[in-house]
């Protein structure tokens, strides 16, 4: 299969969106591929499978998934698409027939969860004093803010 007929679409985690794949796509780009980046409402895990099927139907020829941390998870769940010749898994979550994230995150003794509160209508978000320590401490000060703040 060469590179122009596959369509490669990256799948981003949560608290963010497909630029978050900024570093990765002029690359893939660069080598021939056709590149799609999933715009997931973050909703529901159910929307975003479906959000990221969508892409997929729209899509001609086979197609690659890759995601990163919760994307892991929507790629898991729309994977079995007649499209899909295979999932990528980037610092990703690939939870098992059964398991949850909620299941997957308790098995570790920190998890950033701490730092995640629901507001009055039951949508997570990620406190924004502690957005930089709980989930992007590797980045530079004022990437993190304008994602704590996007």
């Amino acid at each position: 299969m060469e590179n122009r007929d596959l369509t490669i679409i990256l799948v981003h985690g949560a608290w963010g969106d497909g630029s978050h794949w900024k570093g990765v796509i002029p690359s893939l780009v660069n080598a021939g591929y056709k590149v799609r980046a999933v715009q997931n409402p973050l909703t529901s895990l159910a929307d975003d499978v479906q959000k990221t099927k969508d892409l997929i139907d729209a899509q001609d020829g086979k197609v690659l998934l890759v995601g990163h941390s919760y994307g892991g998870a929507v790629i898991t769940a729309a994977g079995n698409h007649d499209k899909v010749v295979g999932l990528v898994y980037v610092a990703a979550f690939a939870p098992d027939e059964g398991e949850s994230l909620g299941s997957l995150l308790a098995k570790r003794s920190t998890s950033g969860g701490e730092s995640i509160a629901p507001d009055n209508k039951g949508f997570l978000w990620i406190k924004y004093d502690e957005f930089q320590q709980a989930f992007c401490p590797d980045l530079n000060d004022n990437d993190a803010l304008v994602m704590s703040l996007s």
